[in-house]
């Protein structure tokens, strides 16, 4: 009776999985296709597909390529990006209140991409290695200074927020020193993607396709740091260098997201927690289904952003601080482990 149980215990997962990644699936499909036409320039796909196959633009048609396109891209990759390195980071610290953005991954990045928009615009398309080094600094700060006989969860996240805090006021500085420019110092400030062209799109792909295609070689090692170290250690596993190396992945995840689509947060909270309840807690399911539903979540945020208020715009980085702040207050007053 139990081996019964059992055995429609794993149907009913595998159902749920299977389910939630296709709808999940054709969601982003629909909103893709909605966002390009959501707005104030109404462009018939037929109009709009037949000129590009034709190489025809209409003036109208050429906009939508232009301007919507590149942000509905950057939306999708940087979302994916952010969610899986949310997805990483609570897997090496075992933590699932654990953001790139609350642990300040995101306000190191955001001053370095700063630093170079602001000081260093020749340097452009290296912007994303600039992130990088960023991240892995705050990724780096964060530890040290939370260490004190061993890493307490809970001193990560207070730390972070402090380091974050301490990062963004500067890159708020500079970008008051820098006039307020929503084309560049601002637009990394506020996580402002409105004015993104082909040049971001090609920018941020390569580094994040590359950091999404090693994140799932990694998803066996991510369930191997949910046991005990010391279960690990027996399965002859180096943990520590296991979770250095894991750590940078996700840190340069959401670096190079953060070098283009700005300081986005709780992406990299929200997603992996709502997706251990729909796929479960295997790293193999959920590492790709939080590349679909973080591309899904930032896209929906950023559309409706535009949206809400037209003709004006609230970014994505708000919506997402509206919903996502709620969220985070209702999670830490459950995680009792934690707090």
């Amino acid at each position: 009776m139990n081996m019964n149980e059992d055995l429609h215990r794993k149907k009913v997962k595998t159902v749920r999985a299977i389910l939630a990644f296709a709808i999940a699936s054709i969601c982003l499909v629909f909103l893709c296709f909605a966002a390009m036409n959501i707005g104030s320039l109404k462009v018939g796909f037929q109009e709009l597909f037949g000129g590009i196959f034709s190489g025809n633009l209409s003036d109208n048609a050429a906009t939508v390529v232009d301007l919507r396109f590149p942000r509905i891209i950057i939306s999708v990759i940087a979302g994916a990006a952010i969610a899986v390195s949310g997805t990483l980071f609570q897997a090496v610290l075992k933590n699932p209140l654990a953001d790139p953005g609350i642990i300040g991954i995101s306000g190191g990045a955001s001053l370095a991409a700063v630093l170079v928009t602001a000081f260093l615009p020749s340097l452009f398309f290296f912007m994303p290695i600039a992130a990088c080094c960023g991240g892995i600094l705050a990724f780096v700060l964060v530890y040290t200074l939370s260490w004190k006989d061993g890493l307490s969860p809970l001193r990560i996240i207070l730390v972070g927020v402090a380091v974050s805090a301490v990062f963004s006021g500067l890159s708020s500085a500079l970008n008051s020193m820098n006039g307020g420019n929503m084309q560049g110092v601002a637009a990394i400030v506020n996580g402002n993607i409105t004015m993104k062209t082909w040049s971001d799109v090609y920018m941020l792909l390569p580094y994040a396709a590359v950091g999404l295609t090693v994140s799932l070689f990694v998803c066996n090692s991510c369930n191997i740091l949910s046991l005990e170290d010391k279960t690990a250690r027996g399965l002859g596993v180096n943990v520590s260098r296991l979770r250095v190396v894991i750590s940078v992945i996700a840190a340069v995840l959401v670096s190079v997201s953060t070098a283009v689509a700005g300081v986005i947060g709780f992406i990299g909270l929200i997603v992996p927690h709502i997706g251990r309840i729909l796929v479960g807690s295997d790293h193999k399911k959920l590492v790709p289904f939080s590349m679909i539903f973080g591309a899904l979540v930032f896209l929906c945020a950023d559309t409706v952003g535009r949206t809400i208020a037209a003709p004006y715009e609230v970014s994505a980085s708000i919506i997402m601080n509206i919903v996502g702040g709620p969220f985070f207050i209702i999670l830490l007053r459950r995680s009792k482990k934690y707090v």
